[in-house]
């Protein structure tokens, strides 16, 4: 049902999927989303995963999960957190992932408004659960929804960070953000 949904849902807004990289990518990684500037992006995404039939989770505020409407976040594959205390994401997540396969959304600007770099916590959630990073991108110029680019287990741990973040730079700069003035294309 997602399946149809999804298709149905980019279609009629006139969006579709890219892959940068094998479908199969999608089974278990963090997904890097960016530029992460309008609410519009997590339905479009969820879309685009949905039409592959693909599993997705994302990481949200717990008054979204336990609102009236919490179930259809759940449904959505949110997992609520509470902000007010200090967590543990890190380990939270690698203990999720040896649980189950699924794609974990990280939108590192961690906002959709203009910041000055982004947050690291995906990079070191991909190492601790070694997973891969796998990029996401919603271009509003073109709509198109990008998805599949791959940094592997093995980048991970051969590569330095900022190498990798060089590479995530270069491939965000292609995108059209949906608010342009609420990103910051230097990302580190």
């Amino acid at each position: 049902m997602k399946k149809l949904i999804g298709k149905l849902g980019l279609k009629l807004l006139g969006w579709k999927v890219v892959l940068d990289g094998d479908v199969d990518n999608l089974d278990r990684c963090i997904l890097v989303v960016a530029p992460h500037t309008a609410n519009l992006e997590y339905i479009l995404g969820n879309f685009a995963y949905w039409s592959l039939g693909k599993p997705l989770k994302v990481i949200i505020k717990d008054q979204h999960t336990k609102a009236w409407y919490g179930f259809a976040i759940k449904a959505m594959g949110g997992i609520g957190i509470d902000r007010s205390q200090k967590n543990d994401l890190v380990n939270f997540v690698c203990d999720q992932f040896k649980k189950e396969d699924f794609s974990l959304v990280i939108t590192p600007e961690g906002t959709r408004s203009w910041v000055t770099r982004w947050k690291k916590g995906f990079y070191h959630m991909a190492i601790k659960a070694q997973v891969p990073i796998v990029l996401g991108a919603g271009d509003f110029g073109k709509k198109e929804i990008h998805l599949g680019k791959i940094i592997s287990v093995n980048d991970l741990e051969t590569r330095t960070y900022e190498d990798i973040m060089s590479e995530l730079e270069e491939y965000y700069n292609k995108i059209t953000p949906a608010v342009p003035e609420n990103w910051n294309p230097k990302i580190y």
